[in-house]
C-alpha cells in the first residue's frame, strides 16, 4: 500500500464527510484494482526510426513514400489541407473529421526533389519529404514554415501501443497558439502542455493546466505565414513548446520548437497554411463548420448552483425585470434534479417546472438545464434501468459495469462511443423539453469521477466501442465529451426538428464546434482568473471554437465590485455572456454590488443588446467561415510583430476593437492598435494606427473602438434594425456584412454586403448585391463626423 494515498484517503473521508468521503476512496482503491488487472504490463521496448528511403509510389494528390522501417502517406485536400500520416495511418477513422474526409487536389503531384527526397507541389503550400524521413511545409514561395524531424516510435518487445516522439522546428519569429483552452494563453510561451482533459477539482488560474478542453491543435504565427497543424490522436500526451530567437549566440537564429509525445494512437496529422482567415476556413471544413446558436442565446444569461426553488428563480428574475435589466436565459444547476440525478425534477422545490418555464417565457427568458453523464448505479432510477435495458454503460476488461463517484453518489457512465448509445442516450432529452427547457449546458464529462487519490476520471483501462473498433479509456478519454455532445445535439434535432439546438459543454475535443460551443468551468475568482477568461476565449476560438465565455465574477470567492464590474464588461462583448458561481462565492446579481456597479452593468446590457445583430452577424459569418467572433488583434496583419504580442484586448468581429481592464484601480490603458483610423465609440476620438495609444478607461465602460469605415448592424432605439457607419478617413472606403437572424430555425439568410464612402463632402452608404449597387434599406446612422 502507498502510504500516500492512504494519507489521501483518511483526508476524504474527513473532509467530504463519512458517506460521499468513503465512498471517493473506495472508487480511488477500486480504479486502481481494475488498472492493474486490465492494462497491459509495460515491459522492455525498442526503439525505431523510419530508416533509409527505400521507394515510392505516386497516388491521388500525393503518394506514399516507403522506408526501410515505416512508410509515409501524404496526401493534398482540394480545400488547401495536407494531411501525412505514418505506418500507413489513413485519414479515416476519426473523431475530428466532419462527415468523409475531403477528396485529394488532383492538381498536387508526387516528385523528385534533390539530394535523392521527394516532394508534393500543391497550390497554397510544398511538401519536402528528406532520405530520412524529415518532412519539411513550405510557402507556395519557398520558405519554410516548419520541419519535423524524423519520427521516434517505443514499442513493446511483447506487442503492444507504441507510444511515440516528433519534433518540429519552426520559424525564430514564430509565435504559438491553440492547444485547446489553455488559461496561460492566447500566446503559449515556453514550457510542456498536457492533452488529457482534466477537471482540476477547483477554480483555477493561468497558473493551472491541463484543463477541459485539451486539443492536439497548434496554430502557428510567423513573418512568412500562419499555419495550422493538427495530430490526430486522442491519446494522452504532451506538446513541449520554446520560441525562437532571432539573432541569438553566434548571430545565427534560435529555431522555435515544437515536440509532442504521445503515450499511444496513430502518427497522422494535418497541415494548412495561409492567412489566419484562409486557415480557420480550411479547418472548418475538415472538422465542421460551427453551429449557429439561436438568437436568444446571444444574450445575457444568469446561472448559479443554489437556485434553491422556484421562489427563488421569480425572485431573480422580478429583480431583473424591476431594475429593467435585460435578461435572455436563466441555467438550473445540480440542485434542481431529484437527489442530483440526471434527467429528473425534485418535485418538492420545484413542482411546477414547465408553468414557470411558461411563465418566464412570455417574458422572453429561456431556462437552461445542466445535463451531467453519470448516471446513479440504483435499480428504479428511469435512466439507470433503461439504460441497463440498452447495455449502454462502460465495462472493464473482466466484463463488469465500470462504477465511479459523482454528484448522486455510486454512478455509471454511458459509452458515447457507441452510435446506438448516443441514439439513446438523445431521446433522453425529451424530459428536459417536457418540463420546459430550451437550452443545456453539458458538465462533468470529462468524464469525472471523485477520486480520493490518482485521477479523477474513469479507470484507463475501462472498455469502449469507439465505433465498433473496441479499445478502452486511454483513447476514448478525451473525445467521450466530444460523443456525449454529440448525442445531445442530435437527439434534439430529431426532437425538435424545426429549432436550432443551443448546447454547450465544459469537456471536449477537435470538432466539438460541430455540437455547440464551451465555458471556462471553474475559473477563479480574481484579476487572474479575469485574465484567464479571456485567454480562454482566444485559444479556443484559433481552435475552431468561436462559441464560449466563462463564468462572469468567477466560479468561487467573493470578487469586488470593480472586479465584478470589470468582469461584466468584458463578459458583455463575448460570444456566451454569462454570470455564474458555486454555492459557497458571493452571489452575481448586478444590484448586489452597489448603485454605482448597477448603473454601469445596465450600460453593459443595453450595449450587448444594442450589439445582438452584430453577433448575429458573426455567428453566421463563423459557421460559414469558421472564422471566430472574438479575434486576436494581429488577425488581419500576422505579420505585425507588435500585435502578435499582445494579449489583453481583441478583435469583436471586423470592426471593433474591445480592451478590457485586467488590472485593478485602473482609468486608462495602453492599447496596441493594429493599421489604420479608429473611433472611440464614446467619445469619438480619433486615434491612427499601428501603434500604441493611451485610452481613457473609468469605471463605467472599457474601451471599444470602430474602425474606420465600419458599418456595423445594430438594435436601433426603436428595436429594429440599422446600420451604425463609421466615417472612413478621407480618400479611403469601408465597409461591412449584415446577415440578419431569420428566426431560430434553419433559414439560410443571404449575407448583405454594405460600402462607405467618401462622395464630395458627405459619406455614401450603399449596398452591393449581384444586380449592382442600392440604396439600403435599413436606416443609417453615421458617426465620427464632428471627431477630433
Amino acid at each position: 500500500m502507498n502510504g500516500r494515498d492512504l494519507v489521501r484517503s483518511v483526508k476524504a473521508v474527513g473532509s467530504a464527510g463519512a458517506s460521499q468521503g468513503l465512498r471517493t476512496v473506495r472508487a480511488a482503491w477500486r480504479r486502481r484494482r481494475i488498472d492493474a488487472v486490465g492494462l497491459p504490463a509495460r515491459g522492455a521496448e525498442r526503439a525505431r526510426v523510419p530508416g533509409p528511403m527505400r521507394d515510392v509510389e505516386s497516388g491521388p494528390g500525393g503518394g506514399v513514400i516507403r522506408f526501410n522501417r515505416s512508410e509515409l502517406r501524404i496526401v493534398v485536400a482540394v480545400n488547401g489541407a495536407v494531411f501525412w500520416g505514418w505506418d500507413g495511418a489513413e485519414p479515416e477513422p476519426s473523431y475530428a473529421l466532419a462527415g468523409r474526409c475531403p477528396e485529394p487536389d488532383p492538381r498536387a503531384v508526387l516528385e523528385p526533389d534533390k539530394d535523392g527526397g521527394w516532394r508534393v507541389v500543391a497550390e497554397r503550400a510544398t511538401v519536402v519529404v528528406s532520405r530520412h524521413g524529415a518532412v519539411e511545409v513550405r510557402t507556395p514561395g519557398g520558405v519554410i514554415l516548419r520541419r519535423d524531424l524524423p519520427p521516434r516510435w517505443w514499442e513493446p518487445v511483447g506487442g503492444g501501443e507504441a507510444r511515440w516522439m516528433q519534433r518540429s522546428e519552426v520559424a525564430a519569429d514564430a509565435r504559438f497558439f491553440g492547444l485547446g483552452g489553455r488559461a496561460s494563453g492566447p500566446r503559449l510561451r515556453d514550457g510542456t502542455y498536457r492533452l488529457w482533459n482534466t477537471d482540476p477539482g477547483r477554480a483555477f488560474g493561468p497558473g493551472d493546466d491541463p484543463l477541459y478542453v485539451t486539443m492536439p491543435v497548434q496554430l502557428v504565427v510567423a513573418d512568412a505565414a500562419t499555419h495550422l497543424v493538427f495530430h490526430d490522436t486522442s491519446w494522452d500526451g504532451t506538446v513541449t513548446l520554446r520560441e525562437g530567437e532571432e539573432g541569438a549566440g553566434s548571430g545565427h537564429d534560435q529555431l522555435g520548437m515544437s515536440e509532442l509525445r504521445m503515450a499511444g494512437g496513430p502518427l497522422r496529422c494535418w497541415v494548412m497554411v495561409g492567412t489566419p482567415a484562409r486557415v480557420l476556413l480550411a479547418w472548418a471544413s475538415l472538422t465542421g463548420a460551427p453551429v449557429l446558436p439561436p438568437s436568444w442565446a446571444l444574450g445575457h444569461h444568469h446561472a448559479r448552483w443554489g437556485f434553491g426553488s422556484e421562489q427563488e428563480v421569480r425572485r431573480i428574475v422580478a429583480g431583473y425585470q424591476e431594475r429593467a435589466l435585460p435578461l435572455d436565459a436563466v441555467h438550473l444547476d445540480i440542485d434542481h434534479y431529484d437527489g442530483h440525478q440526471v434527467f429528473t425534477v425534485d418535485q418538492g422545490r420545484f413542482p411546477k417546472l414547465p408553468q414557470l418555464a411558461e411563465e418566464l417565457l412570455r417574458d422572453g427568458i429561456r431556462l437552461v438545464s445542466i445535463v451531467n453523464p453519470a448516471v446513479k448505479a440504483a435499480p428504479g432510477n428511469a435512466v439507470h434501468d433503461s439504460g441497463t435495458a440498452e447495455d449502454a454503460f462502460v465495462r472493464d476488461a473482466s466484463g463488469r459495469l465500470v462504477r465511479g463517484v459523482v454528484w448522486p453518489g455510486e454512478a455509471v457512465y454511458p459509452d458515447f462511443t457507441h452510435a446506438r448509445v448516443r441514439a439513446w442516450w438523445g431521446r433522453l432529452y425529451q424530459e428536459r423539453l417536457t418540463a420546459g427547457f430550451k437550452g443545456f449546458w453539458h458538465d462533468m464529462n470529462e468524464p469525472t469521477s471523485f477520486n480520493a487519490f490518482g485521477e479523477s476520471t474513469l479507470p484507463r483501462s475501462a472498455r469502449h466501442s469507439l465505433e465498433g473498433r473496441d479499445g478502452d479509456h486511454r483513447e476514448a478519454h478525451n473525445v467521450y465529451a466530444l460523443c456525449m455532445a454529440q448525442a445531445g445535439y442530435e437527439g434534439l434535432c430529431d426532437l425538435v426538428p424545426d429549432e436550432r439546438p443551443f448546447l454547450f459543454s465544459r469537456s471536449g475535443w477537435a470538432g466539438m464546434q460541430r455540437y455547440g460551443g464551451t465555458w471556462s468551468g471553474d475559473v477563479a475568482t480574481g484579476w487572474p482568473g479575469l485574465r484567464a477568461s479571456l485567454s480562454l476565449v482566444m485559444g479556443l476560438g484559433l481552435c475552431g471554437v468561436p462559441y464560449s465565455g466563462p463564468d462572469v465574477g468567477g466560479y468561487d470567492g467573493h470578487p469586488s465590485p470593480e472586479l465584478y464590474l470589470r468582469w461584466f464588461q468584458l463578459g458583455a462583448y463575448l460570444p456566451l455572456f454569462r454570470t455564474h458561481a458555486s454555492p459557497r462565492a458571493g452571489r452575481r446579481e448586478p444590484w448586489e454590488f452597489g448603485a454605482e456597479v448597477l448603473e454601469h452593468a445596465r450600460v453593459a446590457l443595453v450595449e450587448r443588446r444594442r450589439l445582438l445583430p452584430y453577433f448575429m452577424t458573426l455567428a453566421q459569418l463563423a459557421r460559414r467561415t469558421g472564422a471566430p467572433y472574438v479575434r486576436p488583434v494581429w488577425w488581419t496583419a500576422p505579420e505585425d510583430r507588435a500585435l502578435r504580442d499582445c494579449e489583453d484586448a481583441f478583435l469583436l468581429g471586423d470592426c471593433l476593437l474591445v480592451a478590457p481592464v485586467l488590472d485593478p484601480g485602473s482609468d486608462r490603458r495602453a492599447v496596441q492598435l493594429p493599421r489604420g483610423r479608429w473611433y472611440d465609440t464614446a467619445t469619438e476620438q480619433v486615434y491612427e494606427g499601428p501603434g500604441q495609444v493611451l485610452v481613457d478607461a473609468p469605471l463605467s465602460r472599457i474601451p471599444v473602438l470602430a474602425r474606420a469605415g465600419a458599418v456595423i448592424p445594430v438594435r436601433g432605439d426603436d428595436g429594429g434594425l440599422e446600420l451604425e457607419v463609421w466615417a472612413p478617413a478621407r480618400g479611403r472606403s469601408g465597409g461591412g456584412l449584415v446577415v440578419a437572424d431569420a428566426g431560430d430555425g434553419w433559414d439560410e439568410p443571404e449575407i448583405e454586403r454594405y460600402v462607405a464612402r467618401w462622395e464630395g463632402r458627405k459619406v455614401v452608404v450603399q449596398r452591393e448585391g449581384e444586380d449592382g449597387v442600392s440604396e439600403p434599406s435599413l436606416p443609417v446612422r453615421l458617426r465620427g463626423l464632428g471627431a477630433r
